[in-house]
């Protein structure tokens, strides 16, 4: 019990922008989570195909890439708030817009929309952390951020979905017809209009306001390379390690490129295959955010007793079998346990290894690198949704489905040695560290 508490009080003394920002993850958390529950839910009950949803996501994630590096540069000239702010404005404007129409092509729009503003608000997220922790805090804000985020998962699932079938039934609607769904777009737009208010009461970040010294040591890392002097004749990206900034980015591009051509359409995959209604089907995704969120609490205590980067490689590379489970078996509680087991696992090292980034590159190239990150990422589910939609119009639902596991499995594992190959030296061991610090 006394480790217990020892270990709590690890993920207290933020700072106040840092506690605020937690808030408004909270609050925007739980429409971004009933989006990527539901919103493909509601374009197969509208008589949207499966193939065209596919090629609706990938038009997000195009926008979403497309946004990137602009929103990156933005935030440097006008301060990280103002950009998150815009990002949540948008999206909520993006869900009342969907309320209003039922045209294929505007969706489209609609859905590149939304993605742009959550691109906006996830690239900057990021750098905006690091700039309101302390090194010593950093792991832990980052992994709490996530676990937030998957605790709003959990309950925008179970009473998102549980309430808008009451409602229709209330109504006399059909729970699984559109109109259940358009109960969700709604609550949506509510709480992203309270996240821009909550955004609102952070501090004024914009480097106009902000001594010269505050912008350039802002959650500097414990240890700061020395730039180095550039050519005033030849204009270059921010970035003084090209080599080691392909390394950081490049696993995870692997990654996407596995997760867009399955995780965006695993709510279809598992409706289609178990027959699952909204309300099951929801709570079958809070399960999977539920486990994610209590791997992500500890996480940093791997992470301190085995380094970052041993801690991530060993999570990411546990969950691999149960991607076997979740694609193969024909039992709904297998299947089911292995989709939390999985997301868990996958996603516990995010935030540590967001943090170990951060603090790899000079404050200066932090945005840079998050934009890099986003867009890959988006730029991977571009390439997965066609995919995606192309195993699913040529081979079938089973068939593609199989190649799409195959995939995700093998590029999974990919990365993961990656990884280890390239990071494994990349900071001292952590007995070495405690020496350090006797």
């Amino acid at each position: 019990m006394r480790r217990l508490r020892e270990y709590a009080a690890t993920f207290t003394g933020f700072e106040r922008d840092a506690r605020r920002y937690l808030l408004v993850t909270l609050v925007a958390g739980a429409a971004i989570s009933l989006y990527w529950i539901d919103f493909n839910l509601y374009l197969a009950s509208i008589g949207v195909p499966r193939s065209t949803i596919g090629l609706i996501a990938t038009g997000g994630s195009l926008a979403g890439a497309i946004v990137a590096f602009p929103v990156s540069a933005l935030s440097d000239r006008i301060g990280r708030r103002l950009v998150i702010a815009g990002g949540l404005a948008v999206m909520a404007l993006a869900m009342v817009g969907a309320l209003l129409t039922s045209a294929v092509p505007v969706i489209a729009v609609l859905v590149a929309t939304f993605a742009a503003g959550q691109q906006s608000v996830f690239v900057v997220q990021t750098p905006y952390l690091a700039e309101h922790s302390r090194p010593g805090h950093r792991s832990e804000l980052f992994s709490l951020q996530f676990a937030v985020q998957n605790l709003t998962n959990v309950a925008a699932a179970l009473i998102g979905g549980f309430a808008a079938a009451a409602v229709a039934l209330a109504i006399g609607l059909d729970p699984n017809g559109p109109a259940t769904y358009r109960v969700l777009l709604a609550a949506m737009a509510v709480l992203l209009a309270v996240a821009v208010a909550m955004v609102a009461r952070l501090s004024d970040d914009r480097p106009s306001r902000t001594r010269p010294r505050e912008v350039r040591t802002a959650g500097e890392p414990a240890s700061f390379p020395r730039p180095r002097r550039e050519s005033r004749l030849r204009p270059t990206l921010p970035i003084e390690d090209r080599g080691r900034f392909v390394r950081l980015v490049l696993p995870g591009f692997l990654i996407a490129l596995g997760a867009g051509q399955v995780i965006p359409f695993l709510n279809l995959y598992v409706q289609r295959k178990f027959g699952l209604e909204l309300a099951s089907l929801n709570a079958v995704f809070a399960l999977t955010s539920f486990g994610t969120m209590a791997a992500i609490l500890l996480q940093p205590a791997l992470a301190k007793r085995f380094g970052r980067v041993a801690s991530v490689v060993a999570v990411q590379g546990a969950s691999i079998p149960f991607l076997l489970v979740l694609g193969f078996s024909p039992i709904l509680w297998t299947v089911v346990l292995a989709m939390a087991v999985r997301n868990s696992l996958m996603n516990a090292g995010n935030p540590i290894l967001n943090a170990f980034a951060m603090d790899q590159v000079r404050p200066t190239e932090r945005a840079t690198l998050a934009a890099t990150m986003t867009v890959l990422w988006s730029v991977g589910w571009v390439i997965g949704g066609p995919y995606y939609s192309l195993l699913q119009a040529t081979l079938g639902f089973e068939a593609g489905y199989t190649v799409n596991f195959l995939t995700i499995i093998v590029l999974y594992s990919t990365a993961t040695t990656l990884y280890w190959t390239w990071f494994r030296n990349a900071e001292p061991k952590p007995s070495r560290r405690v020496a350090v610090a006797a």
